[in-house]
């Protein structure tokens, strides 16, 4: 109900119907996704890739055709997350070309992937070969089960 009909429009109560409008409106915003995350979400998701395992490795395979090296991020983050990353650029017009047809993606790409413990982030590679690159995260050995401790019984 809209206090200026309670002939109660004076300067406190018309601020606080203000205060209270912004409220609102600030309570829908913090639900909506900022665009730092959409953009993030439309690079993921526009951004495929095939993940193996080895007996002693993972392998991450990704398309990035006509990209140079120096186009592609290979990082990790908070010790076992893996992100790649980059972003392929528009072509620059040359003088009298006109483009008829534009399907090609242009643009920033990325994925993110967190590795499993065994994951030895200190001997990871990077390829990108005939626009496929292929990052290969070597595994860490396994564990050697602990051997039981042999306590000698004295007799006291």
């Amino acid at each position: 109900m809209d206090i200026r009909l309670m002939d109660l429009d004076t300067p406190l109560f018309s601020t606080l119907h203000r205060i209270m409008d912004l409220t609102e409106d600030a309570e829908k915003n913090l639900s909506a996704p900022t665009r730092t995350y959409v953009r993030d979400a439309k690079a993921m998701a526009a951004t495929p890739a095939d993940v193996k395992e080895y007996p002693n490795s993972y392998v991450f395979v990704i398309d990035m055709p006509g990209l140079k090296s120096g186009d592609i991020k290979v990082q990790v983050e908070e010790d076992n997350v893996l992100l790649i990353s980059g972003e392929r650029k528009r072509e620059e017009e040359k003088e009298g070309a006109k483009y008829l047809r534009m399907e090609r993606r242009v643009g920033k790409f990325m994925r993110k992937f967190t590795l499993p413990d065994n994951a030895n982030t200190e001997a990871i590679t990077a390829v990108c070969q005939d626009g496929v690159l292929t990052v290969t995260v070597n595994k860490l050995p396994p564990p050697e089960p602990k051997k039981p401790k042999t306590i000698e019984v004295k007799i006291g």
